[in-house]
């Protein structure tokens, strides 16, 4: 009997020496469902990457990820119950780059962008594009900047919310062109979308996949978009860099962030599982279906690439005055 516990002793004193605490801990996890917190409601991009990689994903660890949309103040409601969720691998959250531009938009957030979220990984780039409502008389980016030159402050145009990738793109436009509109945030891109077929807004700076059948339908009307090329799902729409405004970009993207302190075992295993997720044809062809190319990286890119947009958004938002109280 005392050689079967000195045994046992010994096991468990070689695991701890071969097996860190932090690998035993990614080879249990997931145990349980994960819940994926989407700071945005249903049937916009975030949305819709957030549920076609995370089912993958899901499906692979042999686990429910369950979704849980918690839209408002542009993601920042949502992103708050994750930074103060348990470091543990069971909350994490899919988020834009409007996360970025709400440390510079909001004069106080619950949380720190920085320090209280761990980066796991890009999934996907979200290219946007000038639309206008068919009732605005232009038709194309020349005509659009004219128009609006002769009749400032009298365009409305929608977003997904303040400091959404929709509005600081659609801000640089602005700034850039030197054009006045009036900004009518929305809580996501499919209520930004609404407005804009509805006619409550007659230009938006969407994403393309929130708009491509309903430019296809001709209920919208595209310009230009926001990518330093053109887009293989829209060949026909010119860039607006090369349509009147020489040098404009906005690249927004979706990632994944995880709670600060997450062990960085369990953040390799999700970043690892998401790549996987993102090649696999099913998951692929779905997001590029709705214009939105799959995005890998490893989480030292992800962050390196954080700290880069941190910058630029905050530039931008400081040129532009916006603030939120």
């Amino acid at each position: 009997m005392k050689s079967v516990w000195v045994a046992a002793v010994a096991a468990m004193i070689l695991a701890a020496l071969f097996f860190p605490a932090g690998a035993v801990l990614a080879q249990a996890w997931p145990s349980k469902p994960v819940r994926v917190v989407i700071p945005w409601p249903p049937g916009g991009s975030n949305d819709a990457v957030g549920r076609i990689v995370m089912q993958k994903v899901g499906e692979s660890l042999g686990q429910q990820f369950v979704v849980d949309n918690r839209p408002g103040a542009s993601g920042a409601i949502g992103a708050d119950p994750v930074a103060k969720s348990p470091p543990d691998g069971y909350t994490i959250m899919v988020h834009s780059t409007t996360h970025l531009g709400n440390a510079h938009l909001y004069k106080k957030l619950p949380y720190d962008t920085l320090k209280d979220f761990a980066p796991v990984g890009t999934l996907a780039a979200q290219p946007g594009v000038l639309t206008t409502h068919p009732s605005l008389p232009v038709k194309s980016v020349k005509e659009f900047i004219a128009l609006a030159k002769a009749q400032p402050g009298q365009i409305n145009y929608s977003s997904s919310g303040n400091g959404s990738a929709p509005h600081l793109s659609m801000a640089l436009l602005t700034s850039m062109s030197g054009i006045s509109l009036v900004h009518i945030p929305y809580k996501g891109g499919a209520p930004q979308v609404t407005a804009l077929m509805g006619g409550e807004a007659q230009a938006s700076l969407a994403t393309i996949s929130t708009v491509i059948a309903h430019v296809k339908s001709g209920r919208l009307r595209a310009l230009g978009v926001s990518s330093a090329k053109r887009s293989g799902m829209m060949p026909d729409i010119p860039a607006i860099a090369e349509s009147g405004v020489p040098g404009y970009e906005m690249s927004p993207w979706v990632g994944v962030y995880a709670p600060a302190n997450t062990p960085k075992a369990i953040i390799d295993k999700l970043n690892a599982e998401s790549n996987k997720a993102l090649k696999h044809p099913d998951v692929a062809g779905s997001l590029t279906s709705q214009v939105l190319d799959p995005l890998p990286s490893t989480p030292e890119e992800f962050a390196q690439r954080i700290k880069v947009d941190y910058e630029k958004y905050g530039k931008l938002i400081r040129s532009t005055g916006t603030k939120i109280d």
